[in-house]
């Protein structure tokens, strides 16, 4: 079975509890109940070491109700936000009517978008770098129609706020899509800030600094966290990023 029927299914908002299990078990026809998180496996792998399925899919799952929910602080969805989410999970063509009435339950949900990233935050409490992606995973489809709302980037901010992310950490991954606000002028194109350092750090500091980035962001290292493939092809968005950044500095502190 596909990730993409595992998440309608109802097991798996048994496994999963909290709100997110709570509605795919709405969706399933099930009641859920409790709280339920994978503390016999905190690093999200099984006795064998491998990526723990509950997590995988409940970091899926958090990208289409957290995008459902900025959709709604928008209060509009654009085609152009469902055509990048499209881009982004590679949904099979059978899947997509149980992935729009996930999508459209979130939306459509009374909760508040804080609990169901609280649940995320403490799932992944221990690998802020798959809370960052998939905070990145947002902000890839808030900018699809090429200009960030303000309802949207604060309610990226208070994600952000909620993962454990300081305003610095939020800054640098906004810096990194190179967003435009709606009512602002872009950010600058900044690649002190995309690799997360001071301009005035000496070089030895900002290759340390973008060699650490480009660890925490290897393919390798993402699938071991339990990332959906489809987060590692938008990783690699990330990394052109940080090498280019990265070459930028290089060649003006040579010039």
């Amino acid at each position: 079975m596909s990730i993409w029927g595992k998440v309608i299914g109802g097991a798996a908002g048994f496994a999963m509890g909290g709100p997110l299990g709570a509605l795919l078990g709405a969706l399933a026809g099930h009641a859920v109940d409790g709280y339920r998180t994978t503390e016999q496996t905190p690093r999200g792998a099984d006795d064998q070491g491998r990526p723990d399925q509950t997590q995988t899919i409940a970091f899926t799952v958090g990208v289409i109700v957290l995008s459902a929910k900025m959709a709604k602080a928008d209060g509009v969805v654009h085609r152009v936000e469902i055509d990048a989410f499209k881009r982004i999970f590679h949904v099979p063509d059978h899947e997509l009517r149980n992935v729009g009435r996930l999508f459209d339950a979130a939306k459509r949900d009374s909760a508040g978008f804080e609990s169901y990233a609280r649940q995320l935050a403490q799932m992944f409490q221990d690998r802020p770098e798959v809370l960052e992606e998939l905070l990145a995973g947002l902000f890839h489809i808030a900018v699809a129609d090429d200009i960030v709302h303000l309802a949207e980037l604060n309610f990226l901010r208070r994600v952000a706020e909620i993962f454990g992310f300081p305003p610095d950490e939020f800054e640098q991954v906004w810096r990194q899509h190179g967003t435009r606000v709606e009512g602002e002028s872009a950010p600058a194109d900044d690649p002190y800030a995309i690799l997360g350092v001071s301009p005035d750090a000496d070089m030895a500091t900002i290759k340390s600094a973008y060699r650490k980035l480009v660890r925490e962001n290897h393919p390798d290292a993402l699938i071991a966290k339990g990332l959906p493939q489809e987060f590692i092809d938008l990783a690699q968005e990330k990394m052109s990023a940080l090498n280019a950044a990265y070459e930028r500095i290089e060649k003006e502190r040579r010039g």
